[in-house]
């Protein structure tokens, strides 16, 4: 299970590598701490956002291998979006 800061370092890398968000966007890994990307700027510091997805770190690890389905993750409550919109 990748940790903090191989998460961050992976979405920074995304991020410079042309990954445009056109919102603040930020990872509540359920108390194992946060990740924003806000621009190019990807940080581990809390603070406002358009979109808060709240996950664990073990659930975004298997939605990103392919062995979580996203939307069963939402209906059983281990993904959570602050707006659906």
């Amino acid at each position: 299970m990748p940790t903090l800061e191989e998460i961050t370092d992976r979405l920074s890398r995304a991020v410079a590598a042309g990954l445009a968000l056109g919102c603040v966007v930020k990872l509540d890994l359920k108390g194992e701490g946060m990740v924003r990307i806000d621009g190019t700027q990807v940080t581990n510091a809390d603070g406002p956002a358009d979109l808060t997805v709240r996950v664990s770190r073990r659930d975004l690890a298997a939605l990103a291998r392919g062995e979580l389905d996203p939307t069963r993750a939402m209906m059983t409550g281990r993904l959570k979006l602050s707006d659906m919109a």
